[in-house]
């Protein structure tokens, strides 16, 4: 079957270059990408993901971690799990 069919979006500029970047690390186009998507919508009737809104505990965590607070960084995995350790 021929791709004929057109979807057109409105995507913020920089959302669209950074999604686009790790298109290209993937080895895919965007084409590529919204083909897989549409695919797994059809195979699943519905999105291939959760959506939902966070619980008050993700939302601060996610809230400080975009204002780069309370970051715990790590040499290493090995370093990761040490830490992790109680």
């Amino acid at each position: 079957m021929s791709k004929t069919a057109t979807v057109r979006a409105r995507i913020e500029p920089d959302l669209k270059e950074e999604v686009e970047k790790l298109f290209h690390e993937l080895g895919i186009s965007t084409t590529d990408a919204i083909n897989i998507f549409f695919k797994q919508v059809k195979l699943r009737h519905g999105l291939p993901f959760e959506v939902a809104i966070p619980n008050e505990l993700t939302q601060k965590v996610l809230k400080e971690t975009d204002e780069g607070k309370n970051i715990i960084r790590h040499e290493n995995i090995d370093d990761m799990f040490k830490n992790l350790e109680i």
